[in-house]
């Protein structure tokens, strides 16, 4: 009986163990639950959370899950989607085309890998809507490789795209104009030249240069001129096809390219557009304009050697455009290698000129002006004259290095050494009895005469030098002053007030233009030597030097014929009454420092 009781006493005990390890694998299958639970809870949150949208589907491609980003890139919500096919819900395409693109979630499931993005792709939302994205697809597996399913995630890169692509524009456009700029244009180009090579066609390149927009910048302002070049862009747009490209391809130079085209019908194009530039009227603030076009073209072919001599050749078509007169076309050939060979003699010629304007490799020359009725004194009024000298010390004449220093830009810098070295010469001669030294004429060329520096450097040097000013007369040349009216009158005006005096330099040569004449306070008329050479054998020359200086008396200015080479040029302008002459029929140019010493003498 004991025995039973013992037994039964163990089997309850053994029970209560048993349920005990029940009760502890219950609590503790529960903990994992639990824990369980809180993960997937915060796996949830967390991609409710994240900035990516994602998107998980099953093997058959039907989506479990859909977070909140997701859903508002989709236009589904997660009631909506989950248990929908995922191509319905995401739906993707190009960004460039347009045209769908394979679904990335069903593509990773057919080819069961990783599916990176396109460049440009996009999906496109339920109300049409699209976005730039970025994304990618993975499958899922269990524990025997085998895929149940997909994650989709996926970014909005809409405003990010569209700043590279923004960027991208800006590198390639101009801002103010939004035409090709510059290095856009000479990739065009060289794609028009590998097209030409690799499929026998004929394009052509227009290079236009437009004439007088100086002249708008300087009398009313950069906004002025930035306004002219954009409506003129709208006017070359007007005036070719849609698949021709315009470029800006600096200032006021223009870029055309005209695709598929002769050198022949290029060239009726381009006298369209310069005919159409010729008839535009800029107006700003009550003020109208005339615009040119100087345009240079040539053809695009299998023969055209390359990029840099195609558009080498165009800039030099334009060049010659500008020097047969402005607003022309001229198409480039190959007789016009001398001229490039010319251009590249000029080329070497700018270190010359910068180097010895360094040094101070330069001299003054002068040449007398004197009345036509004779004098003793060939010293009384002078035109200034600069020589070069070489590393030896050489003369170089003006005409090997002048026409390079115009083209690049380097008459400035000669002008103020001109200047600066005049007024150190001049500074403090006078005679005991007062007498004043010769009057010197200093040449200004167009860009010194419309450079505000200048006219301050001058200012400036008349205060530091104790220079008369009325011993200075500054020559400008007509074609300068007519183009740059506003600015020559507010030069002209500020040194007269100082006491300088003026000369309009090849007078004549631009008839069209004695109308502005009465506009320019100048005291002198300098009759263009083209016409003085010629006019004793030349009636229509001595009809043009008669009519300057009947214009010059009626208006009170003095004038001088230059290029008087013989008595018989002088006596003739002494009949017709012009006032003075200047020449080898004069005199040759001598160094200046010989008249000022000459001076000097005779003072003391």
């Amino acid at each position: 009986m004991f025995r039973a009781r013992g037994h039964a006493t163990r089997l309850q005990q053994e029970l209560r163990d048993r349920q005990a390890d029940a009760d502890a694998a219950v609590a503790e299958n529960t903990q994992l639950v639990d824990e369980l639970e809180a993960q997937a809870e915060r796996a949830e949150v967390t991609l409710h959370s994240i900035a990516d949208a994602v998107i998980t589907t099953n093997a058959h491609g039907i989506i479990d899950y859909l977070n909140p980003v997701a859903a508002r890139l989709t236009g589904w919500t997660t009631l909506e989607a989950i248990g929908v096919g995922v191509a319905e819900v995401l739906q993707v395409a190009s960004e460039t085309t347009g045209e769908p693109i394979e679904n990335p979630a069903l593509r990773c499931l057919r080819e069961g890998r990783s599916i990176a993005s396109t460049a440009t792709s996009c999906v496109v939302r339920r109300d049409d809507k699209q976005f730039s994205i970025d994304d990618s697809v993975s499958p899922v597996r269990d524990f025997d490789g085998v895929v149940t399913g997909t994650v989709v995630t996926f970014r909005d890169c809409t405003s990010t795209r569209a700043m590279a692509q923004q960027l991208t524009w800006h590198t390639k456009h101009d801002a103010l104009t939004g035409l090709a700029n510059r290095q856009e244009f000479q990739a065009l180009v060289g794609q028009a030249l590998d097209n030409a090579r690799t499929q026998e066609l004929s394009h052509v390149m227009l290079y236009m240069d437009l004439d007088q927009f100086k002249v708008v910048n300087d009398t009313c302002g950069h906004v002025a001129g930035d306004e002219l070049l954009k409506q003129l862009t709208t006017l070359l747009g007007g005036e070719i096809r849609e698949i021709d490209t315009v470029a800006r391809l600096g200032g006021d130079e223009f870029g055309i390219i005209l695709y598929g085209c002769t050198l022949a019908d290029g060239r009726g194009v381009a006298e369209k557009l310069r005919e159409c530039v010729r008839n535009f009227r800029f107006v700003w603030q009550a003020t109208s304009f005339e615009l040119g076009a100087s345009i240079g073209l040539v053809a695009i072919d299998k023969q055209s050697r390359g990029v840099a001599a195609l558009l080498s050749a165009a800039d030099m078509a334009c060049q010659v455009a500008k020097e047969q007169g402005r607003n022309r076309v001229y198409a480039y050939s190959d007789a016009d290698e001398g001229v490039a060979h010319q251009r590249r003699g000029e080329m070497q010629w700018v270190s010359r000129i910068t180097r010895a304007l360094a040094e101070d490799r330069f001299t003054l020359y002068c040449q007398s002006i004197i009345p036509t009725t004779g004098t003793d004194d060939l010293f009384n009024h002078v035109e200034i004259l600069v020589r070069m000298l070489d590393n030896n010390g050489k003369i170089i004449p003006p005409g090997a290095f002048i026409p390079a220093a115009e083209r690049y830009n380097l008459m400035g810098d000669i002008d103020r050494w001109v200047i600066r070295n005049v007024f150190k010469r001049y500074q403090g001669r006078l005679s005991a009895d007062g007498e004043k030294p010769p009057m010197c004429s200093i040449n200004l060329s167009g860009p010194s005469m419309g450079d505000e520096s200048m006219l301050r450097l001058i200012q400036s040097l008349f205060e530091q030098y104790d220079v008369d000013p009325q011993c200075i007369c500054f020559e400008i040349t007509e074609t300068a002053a007519v183009q740059n009216l506003t600015i020559a009158n507010k030069f002209i005006s500020e040194l007269s007030n100082l006491g300088c005096r003026f000369a309009l330099d090849d007078f004549g040569a631009g008839l069209s233009s004695f109308a502005y004449l009465k506009n320019l306070p100048v005291d002198y008329l300098k009759i263009d030597g083209g016409f003085v050479k010629d006019m004793v054998n030349d009636p229509m020359a001595r009809a043009i030097v008669d009519a300057c200086s009947a214009i010059g008396k009626a208006m009170g200015i003095e004038t001088i014929a230059e290029f008087v080479e013989d008595d018989a040029t002088l006596q003739a302008l002494e009949s017709i009454g012009v006032d003075y002459a200047q020449g080898y029929g004069i005199n040759k140019p001598t160094p200046l420092e010989d008249i000022l010493k000459t001076f000097a003498q005779h003072a003391a």
